[in-house]
């Protein structure tokens, strides 16, 4: 048996955070392991963490999700919404409350803060390093995070533990239980990369399935800057024929949406059958007008996004949503760890997925 264990679920992953932990409990046949706590604010805005039982001599997993812009508070009479930046604060607000006394302190973050914020191109800070570097001197012993934007990250803090967990094991299962008449072979299945930096997830998930892959280039105009960004002129396609292939394209995130539906739409242009679009995080920052006029064209046939993050109400309601589920992951690298185990095979868990395809393959003959 590991450490004596505590989970410290903060309210933006408060609804995880309660499914981990029966979970768990059933596992271990045990009494909870949440401990409470809480960020009150001050009506100036200022605020506080408070932890309302002893963590002493525990191993405290702390849940945070950044992106979860539902919960808002009031500074100076006005309703404020919380940013990624509010609930950062508040993260190591409650790392300070721990007071030192926890043996040990993980911190759980699925979407890692600032993380597309990963290098710098001019004069511009680097805020996913300068977090973990905070967190180091906090005396965080480890953060996990789910899908890293860049892995590199991890070597921002050498000495410190920075694990990028890999979906993809759920991402297959709900896809190969959602469809019964996929053919996975190359002449049927194809894994695409809506641009370059998504090119290794793709590589991955379509060795394990043993079909091909093909890859958008993103060409962008560099003369000039939009919202932080060089604007995107086109998406040039690199690979084989597309006609009448499933397509799965994969990515970490849907922001906008823009650049997934642009793609979807060559995809079908160049004869695809279906386009399944798989992302870990699903942001919609633009809210859903894009991708039901897409669904009503015919651009796409299900949008699959893990429930990490804060999942809007009317996007579960949304016809061609898949929501994939991830609360016995956490529970297991929690349980996993915590037990003093090697987190290796769920970190990538390569012979799992494999052993999912084969299985659905012996099934369908």
């Amino acid at each position: 048996m590991g450490r004596r264990l505590g989970i410290i679920a903060l309210e933006s992953a408060k609804r995880m955070g309660e499914k981990v932990d029966r979970i768990i409990t059933k596992w271990r046949n045990s009494d909870s392991f949440l401990i409470p706590s809480e960020c009150p604010r001050f009506s100036s805005g200022e605020g506080k963490g408070i932890v309302k039982e002893s963590v002493r001599d525990m191993d405290i997993y702390i849940l945070v999700d950044v992106c979860n812009s539902s919960l808002t508070y009031k500074m100076d009479g006005q309703l404020n919404r919380m940013s990624p930046d509010d609930h950062y604060q508040d993260l190591k607000r409650i790392i300070a409350a721990c007071n030192g006394k926890a043996e040990r302190i993980t911190v759980i973050m699925p979407f890692l803060y600032e993380g597309r914020q990963h290098r710098k191109t001019t004069r511009e800070s680097l805020d996913c390093a300068m977090m973990l570097r905070e967190l180091e001197t906090m005396d965080v012993h480890s953060v996990i995070t789910i899908d890293a934007h860049d892995p590199r990250m991890q070597n921002v803090t050498p000495l410190r533990s920075l694990e990028s967990v890999s979906p993809s094991l759920q991402f297959t299962q709900a896809l190969l239980t959602e469809y019964e008449d996929l053919k996975i072979d190359s002449d049927h299945l194809m894994f695409i990369a809506p641009d370059e930096g998504a090119t290794q997830r793709v590589v991955f998930l379509a060795t394990l399935f043993g079909v091909n892959i093909g890859m958008f280039y993103k060409r962008r105009d560099y003369s000039r800057i939009v919202e932080g960004t060089n604007p995107i002129i086109a998406h040039d396609f690199c690979g084989g024929s597309l006609e009448g292939m499933d397509c799965i394209v994969i990515d970490d995130m849907i922001s906008s949406g823009g650049s997934m539906i642009d793609v979807a739409g060559q995809l079908k242009d160049r004869g695809a059958r279906r386009v399944f679009l798989f992302s870990t995080f699903g942001l919609f920052t633009n809210g859903f007008d894009k991708f039901d006029k897409a669904y009503e064209k015919g651009l796409f046939d299900k949008v699959f996004t893990t429930d990490l993050i804060y999942q809007k109400p009317e996007l579960l309601e949304k016809p061609y949503y898949q929501t994939v589920n991830m609360e016995r992951y956490i529970a297991a690298l929690i349980d996993t760890q915590n037990n003093g185990n090697s987190l290796s095979n769920l970190i990538t868990p390569a012979a799992r997925i494999r052993m999912a395809v084969e299985d659905y393959k012996a099934h369908a003959k």
